[in-house]
């Protein structure tokens, strides 16, 4: 029988040997259970009472001795259910948490850079803008490249919807020949200002900046992200920033 799926669920092969041998045995006493499942006798005891506790077995007492049974297979399912409802619940608790971790982290950790591949990991640097920015806080996008496969347009289209919600503003400077359909698309967000670069300089690398963050993002190929986190490096980035944009005019 494949028990993969069993461990999968939370059941250690200790517990599955345990409860499949009682399956067979029916009501038994602890000797033919450790013949049975292969345990060990002095481990044997501790596994049927997280058994217990997981509401998988049970026991009656004759003539002083306990007999053990398998509960009916199906309260693994009743037991797989309270168990997501602890995951669900330690989730939101490490949620709530996670403010204070980067707190910590912040505190002993003043510079560091980091390097993210794949699309995947892109999309990871980008949400830490949601980590760091609070409502009314912003950041800057410099140098955001004129061609961008789809699946990135989808993935910005969907962010900027949660970056509206969480209130939190941002200002696009994307090189000049990027289509006008996107700048539109991008102005059309509550919180975005996009516009052209005031220069002809092309580059598939851009620059997003904020608060003590500067990524360099390259979204061609595989993807990239270089992540540097510094408060004088930043601050010189948002330098370069407000010289660009006050060259800049709206987009019309």
């Amino acid at each position: 029988m494949q028990t993969a799926p069993l461990q999968e669920a939370g059941l250690t092969k200790g517990e599955i040997k345990v409860y499949t041998a009682l399956l067979s045995l029916g009501s038994s006493t602890t000797g033919p259970i450790i013949e049975k499942s292969g345990i060990a006798k002095s481990i044997v005891y501790q596994i049927l009472d997280k058994l217990m506790q997981k509401g998988l077995i049970s026991y009656i007492v004759k003539n002083k001795t306990k007999y053990f049974q398998a509960s009916e297979p199906g309260k693994i399912m009743d037991y797989i259910d309270e168990r997501d409802k602890q995951l669900h619940a330690n989730k939101k608790k490490v949620e709530d948490l996670i403010p204070q971790l980067l707190l910590m982290k912040n505190s002993t950790e003043q510079s560091h850079i980091q390097i993210y591949s794949g699309m995947k990991g892109v999309q990871t640097a980008c949400e830490h803008i949601y980590q760091k920015l609070k409502r009314g806080e912003d950041f800057n996008a410099l140098g955001v490249p004129t061609y961008q496969e789809k699946k990135w347009h989808l993935y910005w289209k969907r962010d900027h919807i949660r970056r509206a919600k969480t209130g939190i503003t941002c200002r696009l400077l994307f090189n000049k020949g990027t289509d006008p359909g996107i700048l539109k698309n991008r102005n059309s967000y509550k919180g975005a200002e996009a516009r052209y670069m005031p220069t002809n300089v092309k580059s598939p690398a851009w620059i997003l900046n904020y608060k003590d963050t500067t990524a360099i993002i390259l979204q061609s190929g595989n993807g990239l992200a270089i992540e540097i986190v510094n408060q004088e490096i930043a601050d010189s980035f948002k330098s370069y920033f407000e010289e660009f944009w006050k060259e800049t005019k709206p987009f019309s």
